[in-house]
């Protein structure tokens, strides 16, 4: 409940205890939690995951460092299931690397990574996936782009990005449309332009990882569905207004994950309208494991706070 955005005084009156007491007991709930990544090992199903991880991250204000630090974490795609994710000191190769050996150390067959343009992380993916396929999001290419033309602010060139947009990223979808969608942009409007020509050349220079998508079955060509995931993290977030100590952080967040992987889905529609009125664990636990008994044995019921009565120990560490 807690995790879901109720106020710990709030809290607090349903069962006559003040704010603070409801937030000991929080806190001690939180620590008790498994790890996410336990949790996947423990009752997920491999075979059941799509493959098709949507990776992103979120930056969190923790005391004792002097910028926000980065919560990093994939879902998988078809599942909607959050199979890792960990806080980081920076957003770089090494943080990458580390969250790439996590989900191989969880025999999490990664076929295609969707995510933005990150330093460190396609060097990454080599190292501990040499066979995985990495997809940039479409949607952040496209909007720095048009950033760097000002085609919100300027006309110039909007008409250029326009038609790239529609016969490049909208059209193109093999390897023929990919090919005539470069020569039809560069040839009508960039031919003496070489600002813009060096735009056609960076998208063929980087051709495979901006259309790597289409080798593979129901991969996105965007990260839409993790945004979602970090709308609702962005406003968790910001009533809590910064953290601690950087465990404190790390311990939210994953009883945050939990969370969102044991609470059923209500609005997806389209081709994830079959997800709804259920968690998005159940379609990747184990046959052999009972839902939602399996969670009660591990004791991630306590996620909910359904009897915040109940006398957890005050663990602090």
């Amino acid at each position: 409940m807690h995790v879901d955005g109720i106020p710990f005084r709030k809290l607090g009156d349903q069962i006559q205890l003040s704010g603070k007491q409801i937030f000991l007991k929080v806190k001690a709930a939180i620590n008790l939690l498994i790890w996410n990544w336990q949790l996947t090992k423990l009752v997920c199903e491999m075979k059941c995951f799509s493959s098709i991880l949507i990776l992103d991250g979120k930056y969190v204000a923790v005391k004792g460092f002097n910028a926000k630090i980065p919560f990093v974490f994939g879902i998988d795609y078809l599942t909607h299931d959050i199979v890792h994710g960990d806080l980081f000191v920076a957003e770089d190769e090494m943080a990458f690397s580390q969250f790439f050996q996590k989900l191989y150390d969880l025999g999490y067959d990664l076929k295609i990574v969707v995510a933005d343009d990150r330093a460190g992380l396609k060097q990454a993916l080599n190292k501990v996936f040499p066979y995985a396929k990495l997809q940039l999001c479409h949607n952040h290419y496209l909007e720095n782009i048009r950033t760097e033309l000002r085609v919100r602010t300027e006309e110039r060139y909007r008409h250029f990005f326009n038609s790239l947009k529609f016969h490049l990223f909208t059209e193109g979808t093999d390897e023929k449309t990919i090919d005539a969608g470069l020569e039809h942009v560069l040839r009508n409007h960039a031919a003496h332009s070489p600002k813009l020509q060096d735009i056609i050349w960076e998208i063929k220079r980087r051709r495979e990882i901006l259309f790597n998508y289409l080798k593979v079955k129901d991969c996105p060509n965007n990260t839409n569905l993790i945004e979602l995931y970090n709308s609702h993290l962005a406003g968790r977030l910001k009533t809590i207004k910064g953290f601690q100590s950087f465990e404190s952080a790390r311990r939210w967040l994953n009883a945050w994950m939990i969370r969102r992987r044991t609470k059923t889905f209500t609005d997806c529609d389209k081709k994830f309208k079959h997800l709804n009125k259920h968690a998005s664990l159940e379609f990747t636990i184990k046959k052999q494991a009972q839902w939602p008994d399996s969670l009660t044995q591990l004791g991630i019921n306590r996620v909910e706070y359904f009897n915040l009565n109940e006398k957890f120990p005050e663990k602090t560490d």
